[in-house]
């Protein structure tokens, strides 16, 4: 009859790489001394001084939200490669690693929510409470009917500097910012208006209504985007803001960075 190690011991057999998630120094050790496999340390930050790391911008408390990241941050990062084999270790129900998984890296499994966190000049918290109302929005619709809504996150001087008031800024006083519950109720209400919001690098919302003026001249998105699509990916080329957009017409949450869309997200699926 085989043991366990007999039959866990799989999990490792030829693997091209370990990526060890938030690891303690002691747990790390274990594994940077094994010779023939490269140990990648993910994490939101490298507490245990690993050659190889990979910036885990959020915590990511699902699991498998926390993989994927990892696997896109170190595909980035060009340390690993399409086709490997890699053993995933993180914990799940307490501090010290508890879970291991296997996994088969593939580059067709890209979705773009690494290069939204990674290196943009928003807070991370932020971008993921945009996103998170952007996709909720996007499930139950204001009063049951679908509605487009455009996010422009961070560097909100320069946003400000290229765009216009369309009506009176609710928020030119206030110092509300986005995340709270009561201020998303706001913000889903003021959805349903046209124009954008601006958003801070640390999530103050400083307006609503704005139109966002950037030349469209050169800018790239897919054919039956409109003008709200068309003004996210401007206004991320000609400042260091990122823009999520939701689609009043199909029901996707797009973001947009460096004028390109980097991410497409069906709220349905999420």
């Amino acid at each position: 009859m085989d043991g366990l190690d007999d039959v866990f011991g799989d999990l490792f057999s030829s693997v091209d790489g370990v990526l060890l998630f938030s690891p303690s120094g002691s747990y790390y050790e274990r594994f940077a001394t094994i010779d023939d496999v490269d140990v990648i340390v993910v994490g939101t930050d490298n507490d245990v001084g690993a050659d190889t790391f990979v910036e885990l911008p959020l915590a990511f408390d699902d699991v498998s939200d926390r993989i994927k990241f990892g696997l896109e941050g170190a595909f980035e990062e060009g340390v690993i490669e399409d086709g490997d084999e890699l053993a995933c270790a993180t914990r799940l129900f307490d501090n010290e690693i508890d879970t291991v998984s296997r996994v088969r890296a593939s580059a067709d499994d890209h979705t773009g929510i690494y290069d939204l966190f990674a290196k943009s000049r928003a807070e991370p918290d932020v971008i993921k409470a945009v996103l998170e109302l952007a996709i909720e929005l996007g499930k139950k619709g204001q009063k049951g009917k679908p509605v487009g809504a455009l996010f422009v996150v961070g560097d909100a001087g320069k946003v400000m500097n290229k765009s216009r008031p369309l009506s009176y800024n609710p928020f030119e006083k206030s110092h509300v910012h986005v995340g709270d519950p009561i201020v998303n109720v706001m913000l889903k209400e003021f959805s349903r208006l046209d124009g954008a919001f601006v958003i801070s690098d640390a999530g103050k919302i400083v307006s609503a209504y704005r139109y966002l003026e950037p030349s469209a001249e050169g800018v790239d998105i897919p054919k039956g985007l409109g003008a709200r699509h068309m003004a996210g990916g401007a206004i991320t080329r000609d400042t260091n803001a990122i823009a999520i957009v939701l689609s009043e017409s199909d029901g996707l949450v797009r973001a947009f960075k460096g004028g390109e869309m980097i991410l497409e997200v069906d709220p349905e699926a999420y």
